[in-house]
């Protein structure tokens, strides 16, 4: 048996690959975008580990999100193991689902109107409260996100060429929430403990944040391997009920890997506003760490490996 990574970025495996290779799993990549998928046929023998991001679009790669919705229920379907499933994709594709969610497990999230469509997006914005964020329901590294202090920016932005419509056509206009500090926090859960938690440098990263370091981006910017180091940082010994809360909701909704981040308010809140599934490790934070985030991953997935032999 081996592990099958099932994914659309190529230039987010080598860290996983060579946690792979340290601990001996056998493994290989499945590259989902396009191709053949034989519903007749059983999927191999294996343990499969689903990591497909809602930002695949931003790639090029449009239909690998339905590619992978596909594979699931094959493999589903078929009893296979499969790390993070057709359960938690769905979370991964949709603020919506992650922040109602969120919200039935008592975890504080941002007030939100989900907007579908483009007709009733300037009514909404005169709805809340200024300033507001607007950002699209399914993303990726931020992109999309923008801080307006009044519904008149909102329409200029809307009637713009810097205006950019949501894949899957639903906008989230959100509370701002002022920090106390200028920082985000990601907890990585894997296999149901906390790895551990990192900053993020909002003052220098605006909301474009995502921890592997292809995807440092500066605020007025491209996707960069060169950003500026130290953007983000080990949290160290950092200890709150919120953890709790993420193993449970965690072990709720069958999700084995993920990165949730959260905002701590100058009101004293901790907002949490995005479950990644499709968690990145940094190579900074993943060097000062007691324990690697990859490295956790393949020793889940090889120890999963193994019970499956006796299957």
């Amino acid at each position: 048996m081996k592990a099958y990574i099932l994914h659309e970025n190529p230039e987010w495996y080598p860290p996983f690959a060579a946690a792979f290779e340290a601990e001996g799993v056998d493994h290989e990549p499945w590259l989902l975008g396009e191709g053949l998928l034989d519903l007749d046929a059983p999927p191999p023998p294996g343990v499969y580990w689903s990591r497909m991001s809602a930002s695949s679009h931003t790639r090029g790669h449009l239909l690998a999100k339905d590619h992978t919705r596909a594979v699931l229920s094959w493999l589903e379907a078929y009893g296979r193991r499969v790390v993070n499933g057709r359960r938690v994709l769905e979370l991964e594709m949709s603020k919506v689902d992650q922040l109602t969610a969120l919200r039935a497990a008592g975890i504080d999230v941002p007030s939100t109107l989900a907007v579908i469509g483009h007709e009733d997006l300037l009514d909404a914005a005169t709805k809340m409260p200024a300033p507001f964020i607007a950002k699209h329901n399914q993303g990726g590294k931020g992109l999309g996100v923008a801080l307006f202090e009044s519904a008149d920016a909102f329409a200029d932005h809307l009637n713009s060429p810097e205006y950019v419509p949501p894949v899957d056509g639903i906008t989230l206009l959100q509370e701002y929430l002022r920090a106390d500090q200028p920082r985000i926090t990601r907890v990585e859960i894997v296999d149901g403990s906390v790895v551990y938690a990192l900053t993020a440098d909002t003052a220098r990263g605006g909301f474009e944040l995502c921890p592997a370091d292809a995807c440092e981006i500066p605020p007025a910017d491209s996707c960069l391997v060169d950003a500026p180091p130290g953007l983000f940082a080990l949290r160290e010994d950092f200890d709150h009920p919120v953890l709790g809360q993420y193993l449970d909701f965690s072990r709720r909704h069958g999700i084995e890997v993920a990165g949730f981040e959260f905002i701590e308010t100058e009101d004293g809140r901790l907002v949490t506003y995005d479950v990644n599934t499709n968690t990145n490790y940094n190579p900074e934070v993943e060097a000062a760490a007691p324990r690697s985030g990859p490295r956790q991953i393949a020793r889940m997935v090889k120890r999963l490996i193994e019970e499956g032999k006796d299957l």
